[in-house]
């Protein structure tokens, strides 16, 4: 069976990429089972560029099929921040409840009509060999009062989806994988690899 490696240590993230692409014949795994990969130093000034160097960084090495994802929240009164600082908001010693607390600190004075955000995905394929393509996703939201629910990961405790009124912390998985940035992102992602497995 064909590997696929997402260029990521992190599990959530991993978590969700391998439900999205459960149906396809791939083992799906991560930097974490490839310990000796070199850091990847997010320095690109656009969620693209990021995933495009982690795609390629990692395919280089190992001359395998990679998946890079890069990904945010961008909060329209915060002039689009933290965009793709969103991981580490709060710092290099960032973790999800301060990237939160910060969030909620920056908007403790804007009303509630203000505080649209949105979700962006950016993902991108290579084999080492080869570019296959690269993809993109996002889902349209607000930013909540105070964290709600327990599902997901990062921001998805505060990002209020407005049709359901629910944040992505309080819905379940699935419908998260519907309506998401990642969850679109990936369905574009998994009309690649049909081709690209169809070939190879």
């Amino acid at each position: 069976m064909q590997t696929l490696i997402i260029a990521t240590r992190n599990r959530g993230k991993l978590r969700e990429i391998k439900e999205l692409l459960k149906d396809l014949p791939l083992k799906v795994v991560s930097l974490a089972d490839y310990p000796d990969m070199p850091p990847i130093v997010e320095d690109g000034k656009t969620f693209r560029a990021n995933a495009l160097k982690k795609a390629f960084t990692i395919s280089r090495k190992t001359k395998m099929l990679v998946l890079g994802e890069d990904s945010g929240l961008e909060v329209e009164a915060l002039g689009w921040r933290p965009g793709i600082f969103s991981a580490r908001f709060s710092g290099e010693q960032a973790d999800d409840e301060k990237n939160n607390q910060k969030l909620l600190e920056e908007l403790k004075a804007v009303d509630p009509k203000r505080r649209r955000a949105r979700y962006r995905c950016v993902a991108a394929l290579t084999d080492g060999e080869r570019f296959i393509a690269t993809v993109s996703g996002s889902c349209e939201g607000s930013i909540a009062r105070e964290p709600r629910g327990k599902n997901g990961f990062g921001y998805d405790p505060l990002f209020l989806v407005p049709e359901y009124n629910k944040t992505f912390g309080e819905l379940p998985p699935e419908v998260k994988e519907r309506l998401s940035h990642r969850g679109k992102a990936m369905k574009k992602v998994k009309k690649f690899l049909k081709r690209y497995l169809g070939s190879v």
